[in-house]
């Protein structure tokens, strides 16, 4: 066992009786998990139920981290995410946490869609007990949904007969007819296509905006999500992250995790 895997399988054994008491928060997501000591276990901590991590292949490595510069070979998808995600949902009876909601882990990748893509399915293959399936007879749920995010593949995705991980699309495909099994969630910038950032109340016309984005979402059966929305801890990020929970959004993205905790708590979020 390599050093790296040695800590986390400590960090694990040490963290486990308090991840296991902690609420989970069907809302939260942490975005860049990668950059927080360490990485998903402070979110499961905090009990985010959604992460995101971004990858890099290198060599038929897929290499944790925002760019070339940052890549260490140790930190790979399999070591920071998938093994610790596995020993818990064995330990928690085929749940990241027992009883709880499904988790949701995003991969996002930043290298070349087509090589990268492929690697990750023959990955995620390895972990396929507790991944989320979509095949021939439809979509079967396990603890696990991954969706691949950045650089994505949409037509190899669709071209596959068993696939473990869903597209993350756009507000471009809000409308499309691709099931949801394929494009299981709505992503996007909020500050490209809202005006608003929490100071004073909601422009009507951009709260019902939101609000058609989520019912058009979810009369498809996908999930919405924003990013970049305000992240510094003010009355102004909280004002966004509320009209965010009013309108159905179903993960809140954040780098801040204990602000994001503290706020769903507080607003039975």
């Amino acid at each position: 066992m390599t050093r790296t895997a040695c800590v986390l399988a400590l960090l694990l054994v040490l963290g486990a009786a308090r991840q296991a008491e902690v609420a989970p928060l069907r809302r939260a997501h942490a975005h860049n998990d990668y950059q927080h000591d360490p990485p998903l276990l402070k979110a499961l901590g905090q009990g985010f139920t959604s992460v995101e991590a971004d990858i890099l292949l290198v060599g038929d490595k897929l290499c944790v981290a925002h760019g070339a510069r940052e890549v260490v070979p140790e930190r790979t998808l399999q070591s920071l995410y998938l093994e610790p995600l596995r020993e818990r949902v064995k330990r928690n009876g085929g749940r990241v946490y027992r009883e709880g909601p499904q988790f949701k882990l995003l991969v996002d990748i930043k290298t070349a869609v087509e090589p990268t893509y492929r690697r990750l399915h023959e990955v995620l293959e390895e972990y396929r007990d507790m991944l989320t399936q979509f095949g021939p007879d439809g979509r079967v749920d396990r603890a696990v949904l991954v969706i691949v995010s950045g650089n994505r593949p949409l037509e190899q995705m669709k071209s596959q007969q068993v696939r473990y991980a869903g597209y993350d699309g756009r507000l471009t495909d809000l409308d499309s007819e691709v099931p949801a099994d394929v494009i299981v969630m709505i992503s996007d910038h909020w500050g490209r296509n809202f005006t608003w950032r929490g100071n004073g109340p909601m422009p009507p016309q951009e709260r019902k905006k939101l609000g058609e984005i989520v019912r058009k979402s979810h009369a498809k059966g996908r999930i919405v999500r924003f990013w970049a929305t305000p992240d510094v801890q003010s009355p102004e990020r909280d004002a966004v992250w509320t009209e965010l929970l009013s309108a159905g959004v179903d993960l809140i993205n954040t780098d801040d995790l204990e602000g994001l905790r503290r706020f769903l708590l507080e607003h039975g979020g």
